[in-house]
């Protein structure tokens, strides 16, 4: 089998998810060869799956959907199947990943097969707790602003091992490996 482990990371969190696929499955697979999608070279991702047997692609969550590189890679994935991960700044709670893998999964062709799906919080860029707390300062004791703050928090230790394991065991029994 040959797979393909496409990836659009912003903030290093949707990398390290891909680099632990590679990994992980290049011993159970004849080869895995991980490609970042890039903004203005998404030919060059689409390429590289020409030849793969299945696409695991990764994405981080830009407002509840894949950034738009990866849309377009994901229209472009005809016959392929796919199975998707994920990276989002929030997480615990398994219905908000359900709702962003619906999103993303809607950039797929209909020849496309959805074999699995993963998804795991990440941390998010020191910019966002200010913003956060810059808000919070303005609306002392506001509970939705001070809960975003405890979230961000909570993801700074994020993926971690347990979510990588989480990711890797979910690609491998779609891969029925």
């Amino acid at each position: 089998m040959r797979c393909v482990v496409l990836y659009s990371s912003k903030g290093g969190n949707t990398r390290m998810v891909a680099d632990a696929l590679a990994d992980a499955l290049s011993t159970d697979v004849d080869k895995v060869t991980p490609v970042e999608v890039v903004p203005g070279h998404e030919g060059d991702a689409v390429s590289s799956v020409a030849e793969a047997d299945a696409v695991l692609a990764g994405f981080w969550t830009d407002k509840g959907d894949c950034a738009p590189e990866m849309a377009q890679v994901l229209s472009q994935l005809e016959g392929k199947r796919v199975f998707l991960f994920g990276t989002a700044g929030f997480g615990g709670e398994a219905a908000y990943f359900e709702r962003i893998v619906a999103n993303v999964k809607t950039h797929l062709p209909e020849s496309a097969v959805l074999i699995g799906s993963a998804m795991c919080q990440g941390k998010m860029g020191m910019a966002v707790r200010r913003r956060y707390e810059a808000a919070l300062a303005e609306h002392p004791g506001d509970a939705r602003m001070q809960a975003m703050i405890d979230n961000f928090d909570a993801a700074l230790s994020h993926p971690s091992a347990e979510d990588l394991a989480g990711i890797v065991d979910a690609a491998k029994d779609a891969l029925d490996l």
